[in-house]
């Protein structure tokens, strides 16, 4: 069968989950025709993803995050006037993924929870079917507990992912545990890449960190200067620094390379990062203690689901000490690794029902009244969302503020 891969680019969460599909569908004699990527034009696409994915990368203009360097936290009402100002360049992303899917005619898009991938087929689907895949998924599913946060932010998040996957045929929600199917979520094991499966852990003497912005990497600066007995390897993404600085004997800041990321995620006695999803179920595979702190809500439910998984524990600030004090309490979770083993057998039956094929849609262009029509057909609020909203407000749901 022919694919085509939409991701989300922000972080490297989504980029590795492409790769463990993309080795996992090529193993299996599968084609991935080609591979889009939704960033903000500001960032720039990790090498190690082009390295490992030998089909056509093309970069689009997406919706983004904007973070507070002094709080280290996402900015809503800054994030939502930058990208109504943006919003002429993702309609332009909007057409342009349109054409490329026509032009490549995949027997299926899959779709690594980029929005403009949920609105190009809400406004002008293709004929293509699509599926969606993320742990994001899993917080439609009836079994699944909330932190208690703010219900309005969490009413966001669901309507934020609500928003990827208009009109999927299918969502494959990704899950640190088994759990039932429910309507179109089908849970499945998370994309965990052949590079980590391949690792033997051991434990030497160093905490590694991943970095996502300004705000963490001096807050680890500020630990690091009362702390220098600690050996620490911090990984970011920051342009306008060399491949490898080494502040001084026992603090060392790398640029994102997956390969050399791998190899210090399996030598080391301890992680510390945000809330992202696949970093996290990196380091369970390989039995390495967690500390999490979140930058948004999405990742805060991430880190509140994770550490309900044995994973770690949650901070709200990069202090290494209570991920130190945390150490003689941790015991992996076994059960996760035999979860994890069964991605590529769970995932490959999944691609094949046939019920991901929805009824086949116009493809021509449509005018702007059409377009107008169209999206108040696409039901962007009624229906579905009044269920979510239903589910937060319910006193009876566990979890909930």
């Amino acid at each position: 069968m022919k694919y085509m891969f939409i991701i989300q680019g922000e972080g490297r969460g989504h980029l590795t989950q492409a790769i463990s599909m993309y080795e996992m569908l090529t193993l299996n004699g599968d084609e991935v025709t080609e591979v889009l990527v939704g960033m903000n034009k500001r960032a720039s696409l990790p090498d190690f993803f082009r390295t490992k994915i030998h089909c056509p990368v093309t970069v689009f203009s997406s919706a983004c995050f904007l973070f507070s360097t002094k709080n280290k936290k996402s900015l809503l009402l800054k994030s939502i006037l930058f990208n109504l100002w943006k919003l002429p360049d993702y309609i332009e992303s909007i057409c342009f993924i349109k054409r490329r899917i026509n032009e490549n005619n995949p027997d299926k898009v899959i779709n690594f929870y980029e929005v403009l991938t949920g609105l190009t087929y809400a406004f002008t689907p293709p004929k293509i079917p699509y599926i969606c895949i993320g742990h994001q998924y899993l917080f439609f599913h009836p079994d699944f507990v909330f932190p208690k946060k703010s219900r309005l932010q969490l009413a966001g998040l669901l309507f934020f992912t609500r928003m990827t996957c208009f009109r999927a045929s299918g969502l494959l929600a990704l899950s640190f545990r088994e759990m039932r199917n429910a309507g179109k979520i089908h849970v499945v094991p998370p994309l965990i890449r052949t590079d980590i499966l391949r690792q033997t852990p051991t434990q030497e003497n160093y905490i590694l960190g991943y970095i996502v912005n300004d705000g963490f990497s001096t807050q680890a600066l500020h630990w690091h200067h009362h702390n220098k007995d600690v050996c620490l390897h911090f990984f970011w993404n920051k342009k306008d620094f060399p491949e490898e600085w080494q502040v001084d004997q026992t603090l060392t800041f790398h640029q994102l390379n997956d390969v050399t990321f791998l190899n210090y995620m399996a030598s080391c006695k301890a992680y510390a990062s945000t809330g992202g999803f696949e970093s996290i179920c990196e380091a369970l595979y390989l039995q390495k203690p967690v500390m999490m702190i979140p930058a948004h809500i999405e990742q805060e439910c991430n880190a509140f689901d994770a550490v309900n998984a044995g994973a770690g524990i949650f901070a709200n600030e990069f202090n290494i000490s209570e991920l130190l004090e945390f150490l003689p309490s941790y015991q992996p979770n076994t059960d996760f690794s035999v979860w994890a083993n069964k991605s590529s057998f769970i995932f490959l039956d999944e691609l094949k029902i046939e019920n991901y094929s929805p009824k086949t849609r116009q493809t021509k262009e449509i005018s702007a009244k059409k377009i107008y029509n169209r999206i108040r057909e696409t039901r962007l609020f009624p229906i579905p969302i009044l269920r979510d909203a239903k589910r937060l407000f319910s006193r009876k749901q566990k979890g909930y503020c």
